[in-house]
C-alpha cells in the first residue's frame, strides 16, 4: 500500500513563493516517475512537472523557469518549489506516483497513487 499526502499549500502574495511537499507512505523507491498536477475551478487538470528516476523532468510551458520539481528518497518526498508565483497559479495541486514493482499481496507494479491535494492560492 503506496499513501501520498500533500502540503505546504496556503495564500500567498504574487511574486512570492511557497514549496510544496509530497510524503509517501510505503517505499518512494518502488515509484518511478513522479508527478505535480493542478486544477482550478473550471478548467482542466494541468500537468505541472513530472520527474523520472534517470534524473529527466518535464515542466509545463506556463511555470518553465520558475518551478522545480525534486525528489529526496531519504525524506522519501518529493517537492515542488514555485517561485514567482502568479495569480494564475492558483489551484489544488496534486502529487502522483507510479510503483515500478510490488510485494506480494500488494497492487502490481504499474499501478497509479494519488494524494488528497493541496490548495494554492496566490492574491493581493
Amino acid at each position: 500500500q503506496v499513501q501520498l499526502v500533500e502540503s505546504g499549500g496556503g495564500l500567498v502574495q504574487p511574486g512570492r513563493f511557497l514549496r510544496l511537499s509530497c510524503a509517501v507512505s510505503g517505499n518512494i523507491f518502488s515509484l518511478g516517475k513522479m508527478s505535480w498536477y493542478r486544477q482550478a475551478p473550471g478548467n482542466e487538470r494541468e500537468l505541472v512537472a513530472s520527474t523520472f528516476p534517470d534524473g529527466r523532468t518535464n515542466y509545463a510551458d506556463s511555470v518553465k523557469g520558475r518551478f522545480l520539481i525534486s525528489r529526496d528518497n531519504a525524506a522519501n518526498t518529493m517537492y515542488l518549489q514555485m517561485n514567482s508565483l502568479k495569480p494564475e497559479d492558483t489551484a489544488v495541486y496534486y502529487c502522483t506516483g507510479v510503483t515500478t514493482w510490488a510485494p506480494k499481496g500488494a497492487p502490481p507494479a504499474g499501478t497509479s497513487y494519488w494524494g488528497q491535494g493541496t490548495q494554492v492560492t496566490v492574491s493581493s
